[in-house]
């Protein structure tokens, strides 16, 4: 039976290698021919042809050399010297630095239908020079390019509240499937970050007004449970005092000292409220009773 593609964690078969660098491919009768001419030339034009012969690389970089349209056996060469020959050698410097670029703002429709415009910045760098220049024409545009339709692609399988609560979790999904399709082409992904996520102007005032009313409508119930709270000490309070006939005078003295020193024109007498009865209803009990 034939063997089924190994599948990522995205659910893709990887992309497949365009060149095995395992692979020797041994020069044609042509070609050494073309090589001796070219060693034998660069040898009698000495000392003028060292100067194109040595080639610099820094330290943050490799060179690719082709000879005839071959890679060179040996991977890239550098940081330093390094040698070629005139007419059959080129060579391609890679910066193996990480290189961080701004994915342009995507508008994008969420699971529940949620228009929003969303952002994030990549880093990335080159990690096989070789495989990078071999495999892939333009290792930093194409990165590029699959980070913007990555984020689409991902983004739209999530609900409004996921985008903006689970940030951490969609950068870690959009670096395990960069770095997944990337890897052929000689690049790592090192960090993905979702910078900002904007949404219309409509639905900002609507989840404003949301947010209002629910704070709201916490306030009112911590009030109320205060007011409860307040109303059984209260309750406490007044057993307390009932239990004793001088404590209400003490607490009239009280009142009065604590009004007093807060330089009031107003004067409070405390009323018996038994007075009060007697003056209304006499000796007759009244309809409602007073505690």
């Amino acid at each position: 039976m034939p063997q089924q593609p190994r599948k990522t964690t995205s659910g893709r078969a990887p992309p497949k290698k365009i060149l095995d660098l395992t692979s020797d491919a041994d020069f044609s009768v042509c070609s050494w021919l073309v090589t001796i001419i070219a060693f034998i030339f660069a040898f009698l034009t000495l000392p003028i042809s060292i100067w194109l012969c040595i080639k610099v690389v820094q330290e943050y970089e490799r060179a690719v050399i082709f000879r005839l349209g071959r890679v060179k056996r040996g991977g890239a060469r550098g940081p330093g010297l390094f040698f070629i020959i005139p007419c059959i050698d080129s060579f391609k410097k890679i910066d193996l630095r990480v290189v961080s670029f701004e994915v342009p703002p995507q508008e994008l429709l969420s699971k529940d239908s949620v228009t929003v415009a969303v952002d994030a910045v990549v880093y990335f760098r080159i990690s096989n020079a070789t495989i990078s220049v071999i495999n892939v024409e333009d290792a930093s545009r194409s990165t590029k390019l699959l980070a913007q339709t990555t984020l689409r692609n991902i983004l739209g399988t999530k609900t409004l509240a996921e985008v903006l609560s689970d940030r951490e979790a969609i950068s870690l999904q959009m670096q395990s499937t960069l770095d997944e399709t990337t890897e052929p082409w000689g690049v790592k992904v090192e960090r993905v970050e979702v910078k900002d996520v904007r949404l219309p102007h409509q639905l900002q005032r609507a989840m404003a007004a949301e947010a209002e009313a629910a704070r709201e409508a916490r306030a009112k119930i911590i009030a109320a449970e205060g007011e409860q709270k307040a109303s059984k000490a209260l309750a406490d309070a007044a057993d307390v005092i009932a239990q004793s006939p001088c404590a209400i005078q003490l607490r009239y003295l009280q009142t009065l000292n604590s009004i007093s020193s807060e330089k009031n024109n107003t004067v409070i007498f405390p009323y018996p409220l038994d007075l009060v009865k007697r003056f209304f209803y006499g000796n007759k009990k009244p309809a409602i009773k007073y505690h």
